[in-house]
């Protein structure tokens, strides 16, 4: 991404956990660990099934009334129904804040000149009265702003910043292995750890318990992984559940189609040495693993 550049992601969800409880709260329930979450630090977690399997993802960021969660706009209401269910006696406030913030996406480069103009250093800083933090997933998506829209452009005009499209920033994440779009297409169909959630950090294997723990640490210690999600390029339209075949042998399954397609692979079954820009079968359609 170009240092003087800046997406609108206009289909995130921002949502506000707050209350006395809420810190022990969302520790009992998501993956990574909330102790990390300061006005310094943003983390990358999710929500899994009891089963340990992918349900929902989302930042956290430290806010002065409590949590944000910033999440697929998609999956907003669901997140909220979701925490509701696990409330019981806890004294929090759960609530779509969505309307009164934008994310926005700029380069490393430009957060790293805002960090040194302004003398602060951490993984997370605190400009215009907005937080700012280099998503963890990888170094090819960026570093994020979640603004008050008004401020958000007050910030672009005082950095110079020019808004372009969102397609370079959606290539981007899908040549990174980091599906952005029709996530609703993995719930349920894959473990957590299949999509990918230990090389994003997004969970912390030491806490205490929380919801799928036991299946995922156990998935972990006996090395039970035997699938995980790769992205695909392919000029085809490719169809969901379409069988991936390699040398007239299954190896898996798409779980999520055109534009930015990925499927869930069986690595038991793949030489990864041999198989760059080697060519497999969805359905019918060619298709090439993105390494």
């Amino acid at each position: 991404m170009k240092k003087n550049l800046i997406n609108i992601l206009k289909d995130r969800g921002i949502i506000l956990v707050s209350g006395k409880d809420s810190k022990e709260f969302l520790q009992n329930i998501v993956t990574n660990d909330i102790n990390s979450v300061k006005e310094t630090n943003s983390i990358f977690s999710g929500i899994f099934t009891p089963q340990g399997k992918y349900l929902y993802e989302f930042f956290i960021l430290k806010s002065d009334d409590g949590y944000l969660l910033d999440c697929p706009d998609e999956f907003t209401e669901e997140i909220i129904t979701f925490l509701n269910k696990y409330k019981l006696n806890s004294e929090i406030l759960i609530k779509n804040i969505s309307d009164k913030f934008v994310v926005g996406i700029i380069s490393n480069e430009k957060f790293e000149e805002i960090k040194k103009n302004e003398n602060k250093f951490t993984q997370t800083i605190i400009y215009r009265l907005s937080p700012i933090f280099q998503d963890p997933r990888s170094t090819r998506l960026g570093t994020r702003v979640i603004s008050n829209l008004e401020k958000l452009y007050l910030t672009i005009k005082k950095l110079s910043l020019n808004i372009q499209g969102n397609n370079d920033y959606f290539t981007n994440a899908h040549e990174a292995g980091v599906p952005i779009k029709k996530l609703k297409n993995l719930q349920n169909n894959l473990f957590g750890l299949e999509a990918n959630f230990e090389e994003f950090k997004a969970i912390d294997f030491k806490k205490g318990c929380y919801i799928g723990q036991e299946n995922t640490a156990r998935m972990k210690l006996k090395n039970k992984l035997r699938k995980k999600l790769f992205a695909l390029n392919s000029d085809s339209s490719l169809k969901v559940g379409s069988e991936i075949t390699l040398e007239n042998n299954i190896i898996g399954r798409l779980l999520i189609n055109n534009p930015y397609p990925f499927g869930l692979l069986d690595t038991t079954k793949i030489d990864f040495t041999k198989i760059k820009n080697k060519e497999v079968l969805v359905g019918q359609h060619k298709a090439k693993i993105v390494l």
